[in-house]
């Protein structure tokens, strides 16, 4: 494909690039005097109460009298604990996402005709619109999969019949199209993505009304079609710990900030998959994944401690790995003592590591949690405990499943989008006001210069 050259653009912005920087600068002193939440968070790293919600709750901490005290991670949706919901569905050895994709969405657990309902309007929706597939993916394919995502869900808007009606009723059938469509368009742009820049063989597979959602990802992704029921199932329960995390997470709080404007559903849910394309949000599992094979590839023996921690010191002071001074996969804005999705996500991969051998990018990454820890809080100067995060161990799930690394974030965004919608509903029918925080100027006022007088 042609990529554009702007040589004379290029010139010009390399020569202001220097410069620019010391425009957009800002003191530290505007934001401490001024009491700035940067990030909109408080002093002590909770965040700015922004709104209200029912839909999913987040706890890792309770405050007992004006002081952080942590606890054990607890993810809610719609107030039932997703722990129950995944032991639930593991119990009875059936699949959970479309269940928990009701439940936000609707607001209760359905009952037999509810789900039996609901699983046929997902089935009847899952098929792209006609021509969709030729016009809008495969003509022009995208490097990045979650940047071609974002693109088809706003292409989305001029196949629907009426694309900007915000009544609850027409957004929530424009949900379900899209809860149904997302596996079904990640697929297609995979497939388009690895035949044009990879040059392998392109092969596009059709979604089966009678499966779930995980079945139907894994069947569409591979050339043959096949997977194991366990694997389908491993596949579901990442769908369910992923569908959800309250309202302030960065890409909800972005649909919720886009729909409190009044724009339509594909404008909003678009916007919502560039945030969780960014590394500090859903693109942390790859970042994840990247160090991980970065300690492979430089540490002797990963299963000596003397050598982890060493690498991992090097790691911290940006002298490997991408040099940013981080270890991806540990802490979190709210969780302190554990995320109930990594702990979940262990089991399972120990689990499947009883029937396929330990991975040992899976040993890596206990090391990395296990040395990882007290050298952040030490650098830090914590008090509170942290914790892996469940990017530290989604990755490997994937990488179990033989899921190319392009689709992790991907992946996140189909178990998100029923998240996301429930989100949008919520904001239209409570929110209200269009969101406006405000910035503090610390610009100086100045007189105009006519260009004759510049330097």
């Amino acid at each position: 494909m042609a990529v554009e050259s702007g040589e004379i653009l290029k010139k010009y912005v390399g020569a202001l690039s220097g410069p620019l920087r010391g425009e957009y600068a800002i003191g530290e002193n505007f934001y401490e005097g001024f009491d700035v939440k940067r990030g909109l968070r408080n002093a002590d790293g909770t965040g700015v109460m922004a709104g209200v919600s029912k839909i999913g709750s987040v706890q890792g901490y309770y405050i007992e009298d004006g002081v952080k005290v942590p606890q054990q991670g607890r993810l809610y949706y719609r107030g039932i604990d997703v722990a129950d919901i995944v032991a639930a569905h593991r119990a009875s050895d059936t699949f959970g996402y479309e269940e928990v994709a009701y439940l936000l969405l609707c607001g209760s657990l359905p009952n037999e005709t509810q789900a039996s309902l609901f699983g046929a309007a997902l089935a009847e929706a899952r098929a792209l619109p006609a021509g969709f597939f030729e016009d809008v993916i495969f003509k022009s394919p995208c490097t990045n999969i979650m940047n071609g995502l974002g693109r088809s869900v706003l292409a989305l808007y001029a196949y629907d019949e009426n694309p900007d009606d915000t009544s609850v009723e027409n957004v929530l059938l424009q949900s379900v199209r899209l809860v149904a469509r997302f596996p079904t368009i990640v697929a297609d742009l995979f497939a388009v993505k690895r035949h044009y820049f990879s040059g392998e063989s392109l092969y596009i597979h059709n979604p089966k009304a009678n499966l779930s959602v995980a079945e139907n990802f894994l069947r569409l992704l591979r050339r043959d079609k096949t997977y194991t029921d366990r694997e389908a199932k491993l596949l579901d329960a990442l769908l369910m710990l992923h569908a959800e995390h309250s309202g302030g997470n960065n890409s909800a709080f972005t649909c919720r900030s886009v729909s409190s404007t009044g724009s339509d559903t594909y404008s909003a849910i678009s916007a919502a998959v560039g945030s969780l394309k960014g590394p500090l949000h859903g693109g942390a599992n790859a970042k994840v994944m990247s160090m991980i094979r970065d300690i492979r590839e430089n540490v002797s023996d990963v299963h000596d401690d003397e050598a982890m921690s060493a690498y991992l010191d090097k790691l911290l002071d940006g002298e490997a790995g991408d040099r940013s001074g981080k270890l991806y996969g540990l802490g979190h804005a709210v969780y302190t003592i554990s995320d109930p999705r990594a702990v979940l996500l262990k089991k399972l991969i120990e689990e499947m590591a009883q029937e396929k051998g330990v991975p040992e990018d899976f040993e890596i990454a206990q090391s990395v949690e296990r040395l990882g820890i007290p050298k952040i809080r030490e650098r830090k100067h914590m008090t509170l405990p942290i914790s892996a995060n469940v990017d530290l161990y989604s990755g490997i799930v994937y990488s179990i499943l033989g899921i190319p690394e392009d689709l992790y974030t991907p992946l996140f965004a189909i178990a998100r989008i029923s998240g996301w919608c429930a989100h949008r509903i919520e904001e239209i029918v409570t929110g209200g006001r269009i969101m406006r925080p405000a910035y503090r100027s610390a610009a100086e006022h100045r007189a105009y210069v006519p260009m004759p007088e510049r330097k």
